[in-house]
């Protein structure tokens, strides 16, 4: 059975026991000794004395310009052998400093490797790992789950820290000649000049966040955008939204948060520094900006995109690379149900929820559809301002607390006090998705144990909680779905104490009638509201919508892990050339912007073939 079609359900090693206490540099060096006399020698048939037959290889463009998951010892043999030759892995050496050098851990019950952070060369960049190390029977430590990513190219790094740029108009490119600093900005934003190598489509962290990627690796790009304003893409959603994750996990790339800033951030505050982000990282934004059409030219290697101004003039500009980020919960999903015509009252998607203050919805009926994120923070919205709120359930939903469980899941890396923002991503996105799956199962079993009060109150009121598959939580449920979870933020406890009612029904409903809705299991909601809290539709779908299926054909569908259990199409080729999707939460785009961004760097230096 295939990964995929088991569920990416996983058994983690069981370790025998220690019968003395290891060295754990001693035994990571020689183990990273003995794979680089391995790789120089090409002997690949002895991978078998580095790596367990259960192990795991995750690598991120160092063997392939791709995003790869390999499991098992035969198949990472195979891998290796034919992408060893091109990458030219070498000169590894361990972590040195910090937290993440050579150090004994137990990350689940029953479970001890070692583990440490490392760096390497390949033939084309420089590179950072992790490595995590388990002993077999006959007490020799082999790995059983190795990351390999690129960080950098070699000649084309990044003007940052000790290779800033020196600043002054002598020194920049034609000197004064040019023009001065501000001279030139005026000149680069209207692209009269040059072409955009990339085009950007949508200027909110996705598109942030790759701007600012590009613009340091040296690539021209322009991000195009429909709204008025940087970071209305959060201003315009409801009133009382904040981010849901903490602020030490939410940075955007170069440009941390300040330190006095919130620990949750709410959405206009938000949409005002990715509006100063803007500024201070020099992007070029044409706002009120939208797509009207794209064509791609095979043999040129580049597209045609005709985008509308503001002022309603077009302008068709030849990229060879369009990105798009218009959202992975950008285009919503709303359902339709017989007799949705006769009624009375008003139903709407949660996409397009304000406030309910600007209503008088004082002892009006409100049914919410869906118990996501959103869904809740509607029906506590609705329940503050004076209205009966019943939250209708279909499924089980997975529930953390923001006070409790949330800070759990980043203790030890995005957190106060915590390593630096780039070890910490590397940590967390080391480990290949199963694998943090089945770890995932020990931490929802902990995190449910904190937060045990409230998880009772959800239940007793009639509330269903899921942990997922396997019981692994809110990361598989992330990944996978993209949703199917609610982190707290004060509505489980108006459930728990009966002031938002819950009404399961697995499904769903029947049709409307003039004052309600009737349930496929018979039973009646009256209401005088309905609001559709029902998720949202494949990033695809947006590209269909807006470019035709000419390119959406070519594209595959985006999110959910491929049979390796790497993500969909995100980040990393999309089937079609030129075409890049780049979404996920602010975390992840910081995270993976950096790699898609070195991709397209690879392609126009000549590295890659596109």
């Amino acid at each position: 059975m295939s990964l995929a079609q088991n569920h990416y359900i996983i058994q983690l090693p069981t370790s025998p026991a220690l019968h003395r206490t290891p060295e754990p540099r001693a035994i990571a060096q020689q183990w990273v000794t003995d794979l680089e006399v391995l790789l120089r020698t090409s002997d690949f048939s002895k991978l078998s004395t580095l790596f367990h037959q259960e192990s795991w290889w995750r690598d991120t463009l160092s063997l392939t310009w791709d995003l790869r998951t390999i499991q098992n010892l035969s198949d990472i043999q195979d891998f290796v052998t034919q992408n060893q030759p091109r990458a030219q892995l070498s000169g590894f050496r361990l972590q040195h400093e910090g937290k993440f050098q050579p150090k004994l851990e137990s990350p689940a019950p029953g479970l001890t490797w070692i583990s440490t952070m490392f760096f390497f060369e390949t033939g084309t960049g420089r590179g950072s790992g992790v490595l995590r190390l388990t002993q077999d029977n006959d007490g020799l430590w082999k790995a059983y789950a190795i990351y390999t990513s690129l960080q950098e190219l070699k000649n084309m790094e990044e003007p940052v820290g000790a290779r800033r740029v020196y600043g002054t108009t002598e020194t920049m490119p034609g000197g004064l000649s040019r023009g001065t600093w501000i001279e030139r900005r005026k000149r680069e934003v209207l692209f009269d000049e040059e072409e955009p190598t990339a085009l950007i489509v949508g200027a909110g962290q996705a598109g942030l966040n790759i701007g600012a990627r590009l613009q340091s690796l040296g690539v021209p790009c322009l991000i195009v955008d429909r709204h008025e304003r940087i970071g209305d893409n959060w201003r315009n959603r409801y009133r009382t939204l904040v981010t849901h994750d903490p602020v030490e996990f939410t940075h955007m790339a170069y440009l941390p948060f300040p330190k006095t800033w919130p620990e949750f951030t709410p959405k206009d505050k938000l949409g005002d520094w990715f509006e100063a982000y803007a500024s201070i990282m020099e992007l070029n934004v044409w706002l009120k900006t939208g797509v009207k059409a794209a064509i791609y030219d095979d043999s040129k290697a580049q597209w045609a995109v005709t985008v509308t101004r503001a002022d309603g003039t077009e302008r068709t500009l030849r990229p060879r690379h369009l990105i798009w980020c218009t959202g992975h919960s950008g285009e919503p999903k709303i359902p339709t149900f017989p007799e949705q015509d006769k009624f009375k009252g008003s139903i709407y998607h949660a996409t397009k929820h304000q406030d309910a203050s600007q209503h008088d919805v004082k002892g009006k009926k409100v049914v919410v559809v869906g118990t996501g994120n959103s869904g809740h923070d509607i029906a506590q919205n609705y329940y503050e301002n004076g209205a009966h709120v019943t939250m209708l359930q279909r499924s089980g939903t997975y529930v953390i607390t923001a006070d409790k469980g949330v800070f759990m899941m980043h203790e030890g890396l995005h957190e106060e006090g915590g390593p630096p923002t780039e070890e910490a991503d590397l940590i967390n996105e080391s480990l290949p998705y199963p694998v943090r799956f089945a770890l995932d199962v020990h931490f929802t079993s902990r995190a449910f144990a904190a937060e045990k009060p409230i998880m009772d109150g959800l239940q007793r009121a009639g509330f269903a909680l899921d942990h997922g598959i396997d019981g692994a939580g809110i990361s598989r449920a992330y990944m996978t779905r993209g949703g199917g979870y609610y982190i707290d933020v004060g509505c489980s406890q108006l459930i728990a104490d009966g002031k938002v009612k819950v009404r399961r029904s697995p499904e769903g409903i029947e049709r409307f009638t003039e004052d309600g809705l009737v349930l496929k299991d018979g039973g009646e909601l009256g209401c005088d509201v309905v609001v559709l809290a029902t998720g949202y539709d494949n990033m695809r779908t947006t590209v269909r919508k807006t470019l035709g299926e000419g390119v959406a054909g070519r594209c595959r569908d985006v999110w959910d892990l491929d049979g390796e259990g790497e993500l969909n199409a995100m980040w990393r080729p999309s089937g079609h050339p030129g075409f890049w999707y780049m979404g996920g939460n602010l975390a992840l785009c910081r995270i993976y912007s950096k790699f898609l961004a070195l991709q397209i760097k690879a392609i126009e230096a000549g590295l890659v073939a596109q």
